[in-house]
C-alpha cells in the first residue's frame, strides 16, 4: 500500500532534487511503497521509467529504497504520484512494466486531467483492459481506449492510423479474447500481397509459408499474447488461418474474428468483397495507414473508400489514429509527426 505526503516542511529534498531543482519547488510529495520487487519494477532499469516519467511531467523524481520523492509543480507532482502508484499496482500484480507501460499510464493520467480540475464521478478510472490468460492488455493512449471499446461493442470495426499505434495488436489482443473464452471457433488473419503481386504461385513452399512473410507483424502479435503451444496446435489444427486475401473470395466466414491487416493496400473490388465475407456470429477487424499505400499510381484505395461510404453505418465503428497515439518509442512519434507535417509534440522537463 502506499503512503504520500504533500507540501510538507519536514521533507528534506535529496541531493538529486537540489542539483535539478533551480529554484525552490513548488510542492514536493514523498510516497512510501511496501514491496520491494514492485518498487524496482517501478524504477526500472538504470532508472528509466523514473527518467521518462520526469521529461513528461516537468518534474524531478527520486528514489530511495522503498521511499521516492516528487518535486516540482503542484498538477505535476500530483500527475507523477498517480502515474506511479497506477504502475506499482501493476507490479504489485506481477506485471512486467514496459517503457510502453510507464507511457500509457501517463497518457492516461494526463487524459483524466489534474485532480483539482476534473470531477472524479465522470472520470474513467483507467482506460480499457482486453484480459488474457498469458497477460492483461491495456490501453495507453485516447484512442486506443475508443478502440478497445469499439472492438467490444461493434462487429466491423475499422482501425486507420500510422504505423506504431497498436492497430494490429490490439486486433490480435482482442481475436485472441475471443477465441480463449470459445466465443468463436477461429481465428483468420489476412492481407493483401501487393509487394508480390498477389501472384504467390511463383514463391517456393506451401501456402503458409508463402504468405508467412507478409503476415509476420501478426504472428509475433499472436506469440507475444498467446502461449506458444497453444498457437502452434490452432495453426495445425486450422483454427487460426493465415491466407491471403484473394484465397477469401467465394467463402462465408462463420463464427470467427477476420482481421484484414494493410488494408489500405486493396483495391476497392477487393474490399468490397472482403466485407461482404462476414458471417454468423463473426467479427471483421480491418486495420491500415492510408499514408503507405503501395498500390499502382491512380489506383485507389479501398480502404479510404470503405470508411468514406460506411461512415455512420449502424454496427459499424471507425477509430482513427495520430501520431500522439504512437507507443513505440517517444523519438517514433516525432518522426511520424515530422512525415505528416504536423508539429511534434514538445518533451517536457528536463531534455
Amino acid at each position: 500500500m502506499a503512503k504520500s505526503a504533500s507540501d510538507s516542511p519536514s521533507l528534506v529534498p535529496s541531493r538529486k532534487l537540489d542539483r535539478d531543482m533551480q529554484s525552490p519547488p513548488e510542492t514536493q510529495v514523498v510516497i512510501d511503497f511496501d514491496e520491494n520487487r514492485a518498487v524496482s519494477a517501478l524504477v526500472g532499469p538504470y532508472g528509466q521509467n523514473l527518467a521518462l516519467i520526469e521529461r513528461r511531467l516537468g518534474v524531478v523524481v527520486d528514489s530511495r529504497g522503498n521511499h521516492i520523492t516528487i518535486a516540482g509543480s503542484r498538477d505535476g507532482c500530483d500527475a507523477a504520484r498517480r502515474v506511479l502508484e497506477t504502475l506499482y499496482g501493476q507490479a504489485n500484480q506481477g506485471h512486467e512494466l514496459a517503457q510502453g507501460d510507464v507511457e500509457g499510464a501517463i497518457r492516461a493520467v494526463i487524459a483524466q486531467g489534474s485532480l483539482f480540475e476534473y470531477d472524479a464521478k465522470t472520470a474513467k478510472p483507467q482506460f480499457e483492459t482486453i484480459n488474457l490468460r498469458k497477460r492483461p492488455v491495456r490501453a495507453r493512449t485516447a484512442a486506443q481506449d475508443s478502440y478497445m471499446r469499439a472492438l467490444k461493442r461493434h462487429e466491423l470495426v475499422f482501425g486507420v492510423g500510422p504505423a506504431g499505434t497498436g492497430k494490429t495488436w490490439l486486433a490480435v489482443a482482442y481475436a485472441a479474447q475471443l477465441f480463449e473464452r470459445k466465443e468463436v471457433d477461429r481465428i483468420i488473419l489476412t492481407r493483401p500481397a501487393v509487394e508480390a503481386g498477389e501472384r504467390l504461385g511463383f514463391l517456393p513452399g506451401d501456402l503458409r509459408e508463402k504468405v508467412d512473410p507478409y503476415l509476420r507483424p501478426i504472428y509475433d502479435a499472436l506469440y507475444d499474447l498467446m502461449d506458444a503451444r497453444i498457437v502452434e496446435r490452432a495453426l495445425q489444427g486450422g483454427e487460426i488461418e493465415i491466407a491471403p486475401l484473394a484465397f477469401m473470395r467465394g467463402r462465408t466466414l462463420t463464427n470467427a474474428v477476420i482481421i484484414l491487416d494493410e488494408a489500405q493496400n486493396t483495391t476497392s473490388m477487393q474490399m468490397k468483397m472482403f466485407l461482404t465475407r462476414l458471417g454468423e456470429n463473426s467479427r471483421m477487424i480491418v486495420t491500415g495507414d492510408p499514408s503507405q499505400i503501395d498500390l499502382p499510381n491512380g489506383q485507389a484505395s479501398g480502404l479510404a473508400e470503405a470508411c468514406r461510404l460506411l461512415d455512420g453505418v449502424e454496427g459499424i465503428a471507425q477509430v482513427k489514429f495520430t501520431a500522439e497515439d504512437v507507443i513505440r518509442h517517444e523519438l517514433v512519434a516525432r518522426i511520424v509527426a515530422a512525415y505528416e507535417g504536423l508539429p511534434a509534440r514538445p518533451a517536457t522537463g528536463k531534455s
